[in-house]
Parts: C-alpha cells; structure tokens; sequence
C-alpha cells in the first residue's frame, strides 16, 4: 500500500476554515425500473428470439465486464441457463481490457466479488489474458480477443451501454467496447487505446468490424439502467442489430442518467470512488473533469474536488484519483499501485492515477478544498457531498445553494441544517 508523510501542518494551516451547516435534498429522477424478480423472465423473453443461433453442443463463451453492473451476477446465469436448455456449454470468460491488475487471477477475483461465480451461474469461469490475433485494422495492426472466446463455438456479449468518461460517438460504453476492448484484453485494448481517446469514437467501430467478422458472435445483450443504477431496459441483438440499434440505445442511456441538478460549485465533495463505480473511478459526466477533456465533455463546474476513499469493491484499485484536488492519507494508504497503474498505462492516460494533494483526514481536506478556491464567499462556501457518482438521488448541499434547491422542481429538501459530523479522528466514516 501507498506511504505517505504525515503533514499535520497543513490541518493546522486550515484549522480557521468554518464548515457550512449542511442539507439533505433529494433529487427526483424517473425512477422505473425492472423488479429483480421479474428480470428472469424479461432477459428470457429477449433471449428467446435468440435461440435459432443455439445449437446443441455449441462451447459458447459469455463475456463478464468488470464495471458494477446491476443484477450482472442474475443476468448472467440467465444467459447461462438458456444456453444450456438449448443444449449448449456455456462458460463465463472476463472481458475487461487490462482491469484486474491485468492478470488472469485478478480478473477472476472481480467477476467474483460482483456474484459471478461457478457455483451460483452454473458453468465454469474461464480467465486468462492470452489472446489471438484475428486480423488487422485498417491501418494495418493486428487486432487481438480473448483466445478462449476465439476458440469457442460462440460468443455472447452482455454488458451495459451507457456514456463512456473520455470520447463521445456513435459507440460508447456498450457492446461494442466489450467486442473491442473487453475481449481484446491487456494487448488487445492497448492496441486501440494508443490512438489516443480523441481517435477512439472512429476507431472502435472499425475494430470492431474485424471482431464481428472474423469471430462467432451470435448475439448481445445490452443492459440500461436508471438514474438510481437499476436495470430499466435489457434488449438481445443479433449481431447485425447491434451496429444498427446500439447508437439508438445510447441515446436512451444518456437520457437516464444520474447527474447533479446544481451547478458552478466550490467544492465537490466525494466520500468514495473505485472501478465498480466508473472506469474512471468517479464518472466525470457527473462531475465535470474529465481525464480527456478534449474528446469528451459534460456535467457541472467546481473549483475543487475532494475524495476521501475507496470502495471495498475497487480491490485497491485507485484510478481515477488523479481527477481529484484533494484527498487523504487513508486513501492514500489503501492504494495498491500494481492494481492502479496498468489501466492507466493501457489506455495511455497517466493524469488518471496521479496522486493529488493528501490530508491527514476528511475534515483538513475538505477544509483544504474550501481554502484553495478562488473568488468565493467564504463564510458561505457552495459545496455539495455524494457518497459516490452512482448514488445520486440523496446528496447534501451547504447552506449557500439552498435558496436553489428550494427553487428547482426536480429537488426535495429533506433533512438539515446539521454540522458536519467527523468523528475523533477527523473522519466522516
């Protein structure tokens, strides 16, 4: 784990940084979603217009992505379940670029800790970072996939398309980017990825054109979820349907997305981050910074961003820190470089994994955030706190953006005013 230096004169330096009374406000988005006890039976219906592309005996490799998809681990026994029914051998293999510490364990590890395991979906986990050159790109290079889903009878792509942190086009995150990046695995993905992301909405596609045709892809399955990270929609494509609905159900996806209703912030609050939550630790089409702000843009304004920790979920695995200002010791502690650094040198974005000024706690660095802005009114400063960029319905505001919040329709004020409640240590938790 990261060292750091103890630099308990910088909480002295903002010790006479008054914190603003804080407010609980809910931020009301379209809330329908499909109940986990009906799920079953909708991926059923939309796997049934699949079956003619099932043929008994058929090895048939389903693809496990390594973001915290809602329901992946019911969704993928689903797929596991048809295929067998049909008389298939299905197995699971991770498809997830260099994630995982780009390792055939650490890939393992994640589909696992998401529920995906050979007990609960039924058919074994295949993980490995070998790969197979199936052809070349336009331009020449050769592009690779995932050896065991190469030597399959077939494939199934199952991921979430939703807007990726770092270019914008017709494909983003999606089934695409599985076929592209996810089964091209460590080699694979770096292969697209140093074009640079301002290149990949045009390269992506042509990737994939040699993917599609010179594998067995027989169908995806692509998954969107609500502001509040429930599944919403979960629609089966053939192949064909893929390149000609995706960009459509794109549109959809970025339709529904959690944001933040208030704008032009001091200070950004984020109790955790990690890979379970975004690509880049924390989505920057919520909060504004991105990592590639030349190819992608969107979401609110804020001097500072402060992130005080890591989900369990993200095993270590600390990218996207470097979007931050400020963070703290006990992050900083519980970074394990060799999980953070081969995504970063993957996909050629090193600012992602810089390290960003470290506190001694929650409360100097948030003190520190308030301190470093320029131009405010600093006996009411405008910050907003999220537990994370997934969960955005409850978030806390101070005292300076309620007069807002009491104005916008779409927000509930819902508890507040209350101080900050940092415990002993100078942590919120």
């Amino acid at each position: 784990m990261l060292d750091v230096t103890r630099n308990n004169l910088v909480t002295r330096f903002c010790g006479d940084v008054e914190l603003p009374p804080m407010y609980r406000i809910r931020q009301k988005f379209d809330a329908s979603h499909i109940g986990e006890e009906e799920l079953p039976s909708v991926v059923r219906g939309e796997l049934e217009r699949m079956g003619d592309q099932v043929r008994p005996g058929m090895r048939i490799g389903i693809t496990s992505g390594s973001r915290g998809v809602a329901n992946v681990a019911l969704i993928t026994k689903c797929i596991a379940d048809f295929l067998k029914e049909k008389g298939a051998n299905p197995f699971v293999f991770p498809a997830m670029g260099s994630h995982g510490g780009a390792t055939a364990e650490g890939q393992r590890e994640i589909i696992e800790s998401y529920g995906v395991t050979e007990e609960y979906v039924g058919c074994p986990i295949l993980s490995s970072m070998e790969t197979v050159e199936v052809g070349k790109r336009p331009d020449g290079k050769p592009v690779f996939v995932d050896k065991n889903a190469f030597e399959a009878d077939g494939i199934v792509l199952c991921g979430r398309i939703k807007a990726h942190t770092a270019f914008r086009g017709p494909y983003e995150s999606g089934l695409m980017k599985m076929a592209v990046i996810g089964m091209g695995k460590q080699h694979g993905a770096e292969q697209v990825h140093e074009s640079g992301f301002h290149n990949m909405g045009k390269l992506m596609p042509q990737v994939a054109r040699v993917i599609f045709d010179n594998t067995k892809i027989l169908f995806g399955l692509g998954l969107i979820e609500n502001a509040f990270d429930k599944t919403c929609k979960v629609r089966a494509l053939l192949p064909d349907e893929i390149w000609e609905q995706e960009p459509e159900l794109l549109k959809e996806a970025k339709g529904r997305m959690g944001r933040l209703l208030l704008d032009n912030l001091d200070v950004l609050v984020v109790d955790r981050i990690g890979k379970d939550i975004s690509g880049d630790g924390m989505d920057p089409n919520v909060t504004g910074r991105f990592a590639c702000a030349k190819s992608a843009s969107g979401g609110i304004n804020t001097q500072r961003i402060v992130v005080l920790g890591l989900t369990e979920a993200s095993h270590h695995n600390a990218n996207g820190i470097g979007m931050a200002d400020v963070t703290t010791r006990r992050l900083a502690a519980d970074t394990d470089l060799d999980a953070t650094y081969p995504n970063a040198v993957t996909s050629t974005v090193l600012d992602v994994v810089k390290i960003p000024f470290v506190t001694e706690n929650d409360q100097t660095a948030i003190r520190l955030g308030v301190r470093t802005c320029n131009e405010i009114d600093r006996e009411h400063p405008r910050i907003v706190r999220i537990q994370d960029t997934m969960h955005l319905e409850e978030i806390e505001i101070s005292e300076a953006l309620l007069a807002e919040a009491q104005a916008a329709p779409d927000i509930e004020i819902v508890g507040g005013p209350y101080p900050w409640a940092f415990d002993e240590n100078g942590n919120l938790w």
